[in-house]
């Protein structure tokens, strides 16, 4: 075999200088970070939409949740499968197939002519997302190894990550506003198309696992029936209430059977999701960080965008830009965190700082009126969320995948994004349903005046802010146990691949 030609893979690596390999390591990490804004805006994009989504086809509010649990749910239970077809199969392939994918899923439900078509269109969307998010991950992790670089690419993808649930707010009030609720599907054909189209032309054809093997089906029909019992669970938790089988009976059946895949990977020949990925201090402290992150922030997002909207009166515009705090003091915290902070203090002081912010900021939203001003109440706390995710995702998300095997990027990939999507049904269903509850308790000894019926709405977001407060507490406790102390270390069975 030519000498200019990798001795494992058969791909001749790229030619030129340092300055250019460097240069398209950057353009590709445009276009996976696209890919990934593409896929996070989605799972908040149609939030400010559904009213005028529900009025034109004439859908009921028990169905209403639908819309959305239709995309988490295919989306967070075909994660791992989607990971590890990354590997078997190639990452740049399983990109552009989800790509694809997502593209077709969202022309579909923007021409919906009824709430079935609407919902199918959302699953399919999960699906093609369960394929495009951790190809997208798994692609960032073998293409960016020098530390330096990768450390400032995962800045770069953990900020879009974090920013991506505000933005979908910000983009789904404009274009619910000026154009139609469809226009919130509609505009993923033009991420799709850039997304494409720079996969196709900047992104290295990767090798493929060593051993490609087959596809664990026991272990994919556990997990994937596990998180789908999970999601469901909890998403019927609103409607039907805890002590329904619906909910109770979906949960246990979910972590029984995911039990029984934890069991199964400990003993299959080529598991699904090899527990060594998990088991690393680092790596598992990473996965509780993002998943008590995303379930905290996504479930404030949620009734802040109410509060807003219901309490304040503001409009879908005026309440999607209010949301925009957030991503700017999570990209200016994401690269202090990366570039100066991890380097010289490590995870086990960065990261539970984080938590300590998240939970200051859920705190002080507690202290929201009726009246309460933007700049006065909800900014401040806004800023302080946006400083605390900036500090957890991007240092989480790169440890979360640090040393992990080239084998093994896409599984590893998939987990986190997993961890997103059960972190954010989890917590937009517990802390609802507790918000609920809590509304229901204060009208019940009291007359239903519409000042007591706001008064009320108000006290449940209370009662959600302190739990998610709460939930961020534990989450600084155990991550700041977990974590090794003192800086990473590059590993010897850190990812490896030909030059970008």
């Amino acid at each position: 075999m030519s000498s200019s030609t990798d001795a494992r893979t058969g791909i001749p690596p790229e030619s030129g200088p340092p300055s250019q390999q460097s240069s398209r390591r950057w353009w590709a990490l445009s276009v996976i970070g696209l890919a990934q804004l593409m896929i996070m805006l989605d799972a908040t994009i149609v939030n400010i939409a559904l009213p005028s989504a529900q009025a034109d086809l004439g859908f009921s509010d028990n169905n209403r949740q639908w819309i959305v649990t239709a995309y988490a749910l295919t989306f967070g239970s075909l994660l791992l499968i989607g990971g590890r077809i990354a590997d078997l199969f190639g990452r740049k392939e399983t990109f552009l197939a989800g790509v694809i994918g997502f593209a077709g899923a969202s022309v579909l439900g923007g021409a919906a002519g009824n709430f079935e078509l609407l919902v199918l269109a959302r699953a399919l969307q999960g699906v093609s997302g369960a394929l495009l998010a951790p190809a997208a991950l798994s692609l960032l992790t073998t293409i960016f190894t020098d530390v330096k670089e990768r450390g400032r690419a995962f800045a770069i993808f953990g900020a879009i990550a974090g920013a991506g649930g505000a933005l979908g707010n910000l983009l789904g009030g404009v274009l619910t506003e000026y154009l139609t609720w469809r226009w919130t599907l509609y505009i993923n054909l033009a991420f799709a198309a850039a997304a494409f189209l720079g996969g196709l032309l900047l992104i290295e054809r990767q090798p493929k696992a060593a051993e490609r093997g087959k596809l664990d089906v026991p272990g994919a029909v556990l997990v994937t029936l596990g998180l789908f019992g999970l999601v469901y669970g909890f998403s019927n938790a609103e409607s039907h209430g805890w002590g329904s089988p619906a909910t109770w009976g979906l949960l246990v059946a979910g972590v029984v059977l995911l039990a029984a895949f934890v069991r199964w990977q400990s003993a299959a020949p080529r598991p699904l999701l090899p527990l060594r990925i998990l088991l690393d201090r680092d790596r598992g402290a990473s996965q509780i960080a993002i998943l008590v992150a995303t379930g905290g922030m996504y479930a404030v997002a949620l009734f802040l965008a109410y509060y807003m909207q219901q309490t304040l009166q503001y409009s879908p515009v005026e309440a999607g830009l209010a949301f925009l705090p957030i991503p700017v003091s999570l990209v200016l915290a994401s690269g202090l965190a990366v570039g100066v902070l991890m380097p010289r203090v490590g995870p086990k002081i960065v990261i539970p700082l984080g938590m300590a912010l998240l939970a200051s900021g859920m705190v002080w939203f507690t202290r929201l009126e009726l009246d309460s001003t933007y700049t006065g109440g909800i900014l401040p706390p806004l800023l302080v969320l946006g400083l605390g995710l900036g500090l957890v995702y991007a240092p989480a998300i790169d440890l979360a995948t640090y040393r992990v095997h080239e084998d093994d990027a896409g599984v590893a990939s998939a987990a986190v994004n997993t961890t997103q999507q059960i972190g954010g049904s989890l917590g937009i269903a517990v802390l609802n349903t507790l918000a609920a509850s809590a509304a229901g308790s204060y009208l019940s000894s009291r007359q239903p005046t519409p000042q007591v019926i706001a008064e009320a709405g108000l006290h449940s977001y209370s009662t959600a802010y302190w739990w998610a407060a709460g939930l961020c507490a534990v989450g600084l406790v155990v991550t700041f146990l977990l974590y090794r102390p003192g800086v990473p270390q590059k590993s010897p069975d850190a990812v490896k691949t030909v030059a970008m």
